[in-house]
């Protein structure tokens, strides 16, 4: 059985036994959640670039990224048949609201409704991307009012009830004191609530690292990777990735007339285009020759910033670059395709492991909070699972390794931390092969990390938590061999 169906099967006996009760709806929800797509939410701290991200990650400018009022609220976008906005007001019924779209964002009437008097918005959108994935956009952390920087920490770091996201999005510039804070708030050391497995940073408008330069990405993956190897940040997030959100979501929403408007830029010698793009205001003021009015250049400038028309103007000067290639080159040097990659190995294929934590946890919390006839033997059922459920024990191993809790060489943890899923939980990750390899050489890879980590474990010499994590690793080589052996 599963460790969803374990998880679904727990949570209608509690049903069960909670019939009849206040609390009987909200495991029907929970039960539910189990099928629902996975709940990300993308946090960070003020201007950090979270609802262009977003924006990115959906394909669509759906987020208003402007400091308007619906910033400051807490808005979830999912898919649906129709397209409709449901503002959830503090007090009193969910209500439908209208909406109209702004230069793309979709932007909601509240109806006189003050911001600070409205939970959260429920953003209906008919989306490929939104069937695998619901985003919840927060507002910033650190933000002037501290009721609005308030809202981020109640969605991600509840205390009275089951926090409502299944993993997070942390946006970065620096790693700051409060974003530690943040972070550690929205974990703990419970098996059923990982650490830091459902967490990734990304290091968000990377691009002016290097102050537009033509090489900002490229520094912008060294410091990544420098945070990503940080003993503090790899205790709080699975690894940092480099992100010029700005360039992948105009990259997403490329439009003919922006691309007819940068090769007017590339018609022109590259050493033009570098006094050019000096600063804004030569940008905006200089060569009239363009043929490009204020108001197009603002755009341009609002759209790609600085650094993203000096590349999209150097990749228009190659030969027959259409509007398609165009936007496919500027999304792979935008770091999105790197992100989704990152998410779909660390989030997407752990979508029922981070799900059943979620379930989990809720249903741990409301058998302690409110007991009822049953709770000691759910309690005991749910404690069963979380021990036993080998993706909790690979979890549990992962959090002690990021906080430094066990010991041994550098090679040897990090092909621990490769054989549980650290970096990813496909085979060839978990093996630290080639995408490519065949079979046979799966195989074979397998069975020589069974037996290395055999040996460890039966070394006399070896420390008490590396055997304790060397008998996860035992089982999870052999899951893969025998998932292979399946496939052959």
């Amino acid at each position: 059985m599963t460790l969803i169906d374990r998880t679904r099967g727990v949570l209608q006996r509690a049903a069960l036994a909670y019939r009849g009760t206040p609390h009987e709806a909200r495991l029907v929800v929970t039960a539910a959640r189990l099928d629902a797509p996975l709940r990300v939410a993308v946090a960070g701290r003020v201007k950090s670039g979270k609802s262009t991200l977003l924006n990115a990650l959906v394909g669509e400018r759906l987020a208003p990224t402007d400091a308007g009022e619906c910033t400051r609220i807490v808005t979830w976008y999912g898919d649906g048949h129709t397209y409709r906005v449901m503002l959830h007001p503090r007090t009193g019924e969910p209500r439908q609201v209208p909406f109209h779209r702004e230069d793309g964002a979709v932007e909601v009437d509240l109806g006189g409704t003050p911001p600070e008097d409205v939970d959260q918005l429920v953003v209906t959108w008919p989306s490929q991307a939104l069937r695998t994935v619901t985003l919840i956009d927060t507002p910033g952390i650190g933000s002037l009012s501290e009721a609005v920087s308030r809202r981020a920490w109640e969605v991600l770091a509840a205390e009275e009830d089951e926090t409502p996201a299944d993993a997070v999005l942390y946006l970065m510039r620096h790693l700051h004191s409060g974003d530690v804070e943040f972070l550690r708030a929205f974990q703990d050391t419970e098996v059923s609530r990982p650490n830091p497995v459902n967490a990734i940073g990304v290091l968000s408008r990377a691009d002016e690292i290097g102050v537009g330069r033509p090489d900002s990405m490229a520094s912008a993956r060294r410091i990544a990777a420098r945070l990503s190897g940080d003993p503090l940040v790899r205790r709080v997030v699975q690894t940092v990735v480099p992100m010029a959100g700005l360039l992948a979501e105009s990259a997403v929403t490329l439009t003919e007339t922006e691309v007819a408007h940068l090769r007017r830029i590339a018609t022109q010698p590259p050493r033009t285009v570098e006094g050019l793009l000096l600063s804004t205001d030569r940008f905006l003021e200089q060569m009239p020759e363009l043929g490009l009015t204020s108001m197009e250049r603002q755009h341009l400038l609002d759209r790609f910033g600085v650094f993203g028309i000096r590349l999209a103007s150097t990749l228009l000067r190659r030969d027959g670059v259409t509007a398609t290639d165009l936007s496919r080159d500027l999304v792979a040097r935008s770091g999105l395709d790197d992100l989704n990659g990152v998410l779909a190995s660390l989030f997407y294929r752990r979508r029922d492991v981070l799900k059943s934590r979620s379930a989990l946890l809720a249903l741990d919390r409301l058998l302690h909070e409110h007991p009822v006839p049953g709770s000691v033997a759910l309690s005991g059922e749910l404690e069963e699972i979380t021990a036993s459920a080998h993706p909790f024990n690979e979890l549990r191993v992962l959090s002690a390794l990021r906080a430094g809790w066990v010991a041994g060489k550098p090679e040897v943890l990090a092909d621990l931390e490769h054989l549980i899923g650290g970096t990813g939980t496909a085979v060839h990750e978990r093996l630290r092969l080639d995408p490519e390899a065949g079979l046979p050489e799966r195989t074979a890879a397998a069975g020589q990390a069974l037996a290395r980590w055999q040996r460890r474990a039966e070394n006399p010499m070896t420390p008490h938590e590396l055997v304790v994590a060397a008998r996860v690793a035992i089982r999870s080589c052999e899951g893969l061999l025998a998932d292979l052996a399946v496939v052959r």
